[in-house]
């Protein structure tokens, strides 16, 4: 029987993909709040199309958070009953399975899992990077490789996270730590790779972007903004991270040393909130066709890294001046491409969960 080379075609792209170098990978998960949940649906509602398209098929083997406890399975999670458990508020650690190990701390989950991959979601604390740099250090040391939306120990151990990333033959990925789920680092590496960028400056807070929005658009002074902000859950009780820029100065920071090559701390750059900014300012701003944004820049000049965040009036031509609400955009400025603006959602669960998909499914293809 004579076969022709159509028919080899055909019978190849009939053959299911999900039969074709379908991987598992073991993950543990430090960390279940909101974003850690926004990963979990994710896995479970793209479960066929990561199987099918990827080859990926996750085994969850330890969840670990600090309020609400602890589980280890070795014989992997079952995630949507396990996702159901903590939506009804119950404890981690009140999960049934069988062979489920609890009451073990986050540093024990880590060192007692047999996983390839940790998920890195604790909240961040800016100033020490704690306690998340110590899951991190802890995971390299075994060749773990790490996805986190932690933006504290970006910010502050960059270097020393990557280098042990380098010499253990782990993967360190950070794709959600800048604007959630809009990628800016896959971005860079593939759509803008071989491009020399020679400034970053953008919308980093949705928060102060909300607000100023609000006090152009509605003419609403600073303080209902703000409390209008906090009622939408914007803005936590204490605004401050926000306001007065450190949340911005952190992703401004982090872009300076991953994507200009740079070495600068959170004291190497201009920091000012929008807290001096009045409905005066900003109308007055309009009137003279400018538009105020709270701008985090970054860029080399003479080899050197200049950093800040401040208020800026923008023109209306600016594509960054258009960008309205709780939006983040950033813009390149590059030798090849020009300058090309991004923008999207800066926060959310979904969103954010997303950019750990992404981080997920990009060291399971380069494993």
């Amino acid at each position: 029987m004579k076969i022709s080379i159509l028919d080899t075609v055909k019978y190849i792209l009939s053959l299911p993909l999900d039969k074709v170098n379908l991987m598992q990978r073991k993950i543990v998960m430090i960390g279940c709040g909101v974003v850690g949940q926004g990963f979990l649906e994710i896995l479970v509602d793209k479960k066929e199309l990561l199987s099918r398209k990827y080859g990926f098929e996750p085994k969850l083997v330890g969840v670990s958070d600090m309020l609400k406890g602890s589980v280890m399975v070795p014989d992997g999670i079952d995630i949507p009953a396990f996702l159901e458990h903590v939506k009804s508020g119950k404890k981690i650690d009140e999960f049934s399975a069988p062979g489920a190990i609890t009451g073990v701390d986050s540093i024990g989950t880590i060192q007692q899992t047999d996983a390839d991959i940790m998920v890195e979601v604790t909240y961040t604390d800016i100033k020490t990077g704690e306690p998340a740099t110590s899951h991190m250090r802890e995971a390299l040391k075994k060749g773990m490789s790490i996805a986190t939306t932690n933006k504290g120990p970006v910010t502050l151990h960059f270097k020393e996270l990557h280098e042990m990333a380098e010499q253990n033959n782990a993967q360190l990925k950070y794709e959600g730590v800048v604007m959630s789920g809009t990628p800016i680092f896959d971005l860079l590496d593939y759509c803008l790779a071989v491009n020399d960028v020679k400034e970053i400056k953008g919308i980093l807070n949705g928060t102060t972007n909300f607000m100023l929005t609000k006090m152009e658009d509605e003419n609403m002074a600073y303080d209902d903004a703000l409390a209008l902000a906090q009622k939408l859950g914007y803005a936590e009780a204490d605004p401050t991270a926000d306001v007065e820029g450190f949340d911005a100065l952190a992703k401004v920071i982090i872009l300076s040393n991953v994507v200009l090559g740079g070495n600068i701390g959170i004291d190497d750059a201009e920091r000012v909130g929008i807290s001096g900014i009045t409905i005066e300012d900003v109308q007055k701003a309009k009137a003279e066709g400018m538009r105020y944004k709270l701008i985090g820049s970054t860029k080399l000049v003479d080899g050197k890294i200049i950093a800040s965040v401040k208020p800026e009036k923008l023109p209306l031509s600016d594509p960054l001046a258009g960008v309205g609400g709780a939006i983040n955009a950033l813009t390149f400025k590059t030798d090849l491409s020009g300058d090309i603006t991004i923008l999207g959602s800066g926060a959310g669960k979904i969103e954010t969960g997303f950019a750990i998909m992404i981080d997920v499914l990009n060291i399971h293809k380069e494993m």
